[in-house]
């Protein structure tokens, strides 16, 4: 297997913040990604980290699923969301893989075949604004290791929200909704998830148990 190609760590957005999403290419960024797929071999299939609602809701058929760990990244529920879990005026948050520590979710695999026809349709789901860094990352699993895609979030980002107060999430779980449902809702959804799994995320669990008022 090669190794992890972390290219689109800085993806080519010119000038100004790299990481603002109104000066990124998405349709440029997913050419990208793929040009590397190929070059990880002769017909490769695609990997596809899910560290949180990829875990409970991928959207795809995977060919196959693997219990998995990434080292070198952590789920945090860090970046702001404004119209999947919130609004502009309410910003909600969803989760986000950011640099150090570990972190443990599910490697999703879709065949070689497959892979062209529903990279637009992954890309829509998670970069319907390039926000996310793709990146190529190494999960350990049972099976052996598999290099897959992951999408995780720089702090340099406009939409990290740096540390939270218990005070400020338990208002955004209070008050935060979108298009997709609330805040709390999806956070909890994880959590559920990832049990199904047999993972447990006891900072999630400790986050949700300390500010929720029902809990």
């Amino acid at each position: 297997m090669p190794a992890p190609d972390n290219r689109l760590s800085q993806p080519a957005a010119a000038q100004g913040n790299p990481w603002d999403p109104a000066q990124r290419d998405g349709v440029q960024m997913m050419r990208t990604t793929l040009a590397q797929w190929r070059r990880q071999g002769p017909r490769p299939d695609l990997w596809v980290f899910g560290y949180a609602s990829l875990v409970w809701r991928p959207e795809f058929q995977a060919a196959e699923q693997r219990l998995a760990r990434v080292t070198g990244y952590h789920r945090c529920l860090k970046m702001w969301s404004r119209v999947n879990r919130g609004t502009p005026e309410r910003p909600g948050l969803v989760f986000a893989l950011m640099a150090g520590g570990s972190c443990q979710g599910v490697a999703l695999r879709l065949p070689h075949e497959e892979v062209e026809a529903m990279m637009p349709t992954l890309w829509a789901r998670e970069m319907p604004n390039p926000v996310y860094d793709p990146k190529w990352v190494r999960c350990q699993t049972q099976q052996g290791p598999v290099t897959a895609l992951a999408f995780t979030l720089s702090r340099r980002s406009p939409n990290y929200t740096g540390d939270l107060s218990a005070e400020q999430y338990s208002s955004i779980f209070a008050h935060a909704t979108g298009r997709y449902g609330t805040t709390l809702a999806y956070a909890e959804q994880t959590l559920e998830g990832l049990r199904t799994h047999g993972i447990e995320d006891r900072a999630l669990a400790r986050l949700l148990h300390q500010c929720t008022p029902t809990r």
